[in-house]
């Protein structure tokens, strides 16, 4: 490697810089500013809004107090920022049309990289994001925490342990609920040309799954889907329009159960609304607005290289949320249900400090997980997998000591890490779906990206 690659390592401890200071951010630099500080140092922000980047930096300084804030960088000057700050490693969670330019950069410079799910938005992306890898010969990683979830480790183990023979079959539904469905509809993923729409930004990780599970990758795609629910149309036609842009500042919005009301949360109001003035960005639009180029209700039916085939549903407007997935296989079956939450209530609800992100509140009830192993001619056996605390059943906590832990002495047996070509695997299905959207027609992945 040159001498001149800013992102060369040495003994000293790793540096890593964040590009990208909305919500999501904050998931990693808390870990890399605290449980993983001894071992890489957060060196660097870079963000077309420097008032995200001074809140960040606000509640970095609120949980450990006297240290020096994250030297931040203007989007222009994300090289400079790789220079000065002797990085390391990037971390990319910026919106998903602008990951691949990122990543490129940070490749070529000689970082190795983190990003957020998707890898990126199209097939174009996809192939520039591979080839700079291969050129470079740096390292990709994507945060496909779903994989680190102990309930899904457990299903890779009873598969790759034979327990229902060979895989012939998955069926797999997705129910996103109206809390957490109608945030998709408010925010910059409502534009399919920012998003990739949620074939790629949500469905990316459960694509993933069944590659990871089946150990498999797709090979031809059909689907059809539309916008059934949300978007101005459907709701002066089923009557939940409501007059009005954004949320902030409306009358018409102030009783809307899928409205975030942006100033009754202080972490809301300080990254988002306080930062407008910058970019002009409004985190509380209307989800039943106009320019919603998104689909909300998706089927998906896939054949995989092994034989396999996938069907899939994501529904976006669901009374509960949560996920049933079935293996259909040679000498058995096995099935998961998984319920995030039971119901929603029609209200917004924060306490300041912590914000319902996606609107109304959840119910009291408590969800649940089941996992059951039906053998031919045996009775059902239920299988109690570890639930971890944090986000996504354990899958956070795990997946960050993965990232930026102490490297292990043996390879992990369930391959967890996602490097470019799984992330490519996982977008391919989600492009082809919505290629099947537009034509009618089914679409041999290979035409679209050959991984």
């Amino acid at each position: 490697m040159s001498q001149q690659d800013p992102c060369t390592a040495s003994s000293r401890h790793q540096r890593a810089a964040v590009v990208g200071l909305g919500a999501r951010a904050r998931f990693f630099t808390e870990a890399l500013s605290g449980p993983y500080a001894n071992r890489i140092e957060l060196a660097g922000f870079c963000d077309v809004n420097r008032h995200r980047m001074a809140v960040h930096n606000d509640w970095l300084a609120a949980a450990r107090p006297g240290r020096a804030p994250v030297p931040a960088y203007a989007a222009q000057d994300f090289e400079e920022m790789l220079r000065r700050e002797r990085v390391d490693l990037v971390v990319v969670t910026t919106v998903d049309r602008a990951h691949d330019d990122y990543i490129v950069r940070a490749l070529e410079a000689g970082c190795d990289v983190v990003t957020e799910k998707p890898m990126t938005i199209d097939a174009d992306r996809a192939r520039r994001i591979l080839e700079a890898q291969r050129r470079t010969g740096r390292s990709v990683r994507v945060a496909f925490n779903y994989r680190y979830n102990p309930v899904h480790s457990a299903v890779r183990e009873l598969i790759a342990a034979g327990e229902i023979g060979e895989v012939g079959s998955v069926h797999f539904e997705w129910l996103l609920d109206l809390r957490h469905g109608a945030d998709y509809f408010r925010r910059w993923h409502r534009d399919k040309a920012d998003s990739g729409g949620l074939m790629v930004h949500k469905s990316t990780h459960h694509f993933d799954l069944v590659n990871w599970w089946l150990g498999t990758r797709p090979e031809t795609v059909y689907a059809q889907g539309g916008l059934f629910f949300y978007g101005d149309e459907a709701g002066r036609r089923r009557g939940l329009a409501r007059d009005y842009d954004r949320a902030h500042g409306s009358a018409a919005a102030k009783d809307d159960p899928f409205a975030v009301h942006l100033a009754d949360s202080s972490v809301l109001t300080s990254l988002y609304l306080d930062a407008e003035h910058e970019d002009g960005y409004h985190r509380d639009q209307n989800v039943f607005g106009p320019g919603v180029t998104i689909e909300d209700d998706m089927a998906v039916l896939v054949r995989y290289a092994s034989g396999a085939t996938l069907t899939y549903h994501l529904t976006a407007y669901a009374p509960w949320e949560g996920y049933r997935i079935a293996f259909n296989g040679s000498e058995g079956r096995i099935e998961l249900l998984v319920e995030e939450s039971t119901w929603t209530r029609p209200e917004v609800r924060t306490d300041g400090a912590s914000p319902v992100l996606h609107g109304a509140a959840v119910g009291d009830e408590a969800g649940r997980t089941e996992l059951l192993v039906r053998r031919f001619w045996e009775r059902p056996r239920e299988v109690k997998a570890a639930t971890g605390e944090g986000g996504h059943g354990g899958g956070d906590v795990r997946m960050l000591a993965d990232l930026f832990g102490e490297r292990p002495s043996a390879p992990d047996p369930l391959g967890r890490a996602a490097d470019g070509v799984a992330g490519a695997r996982s977008l391919v299905t989600g492009l082809a779906a919505n290629r099947s959207f537009e034509t009618g027609m089914p679409v041999r992945v290979r035409e679209l990206l050959d991984v």
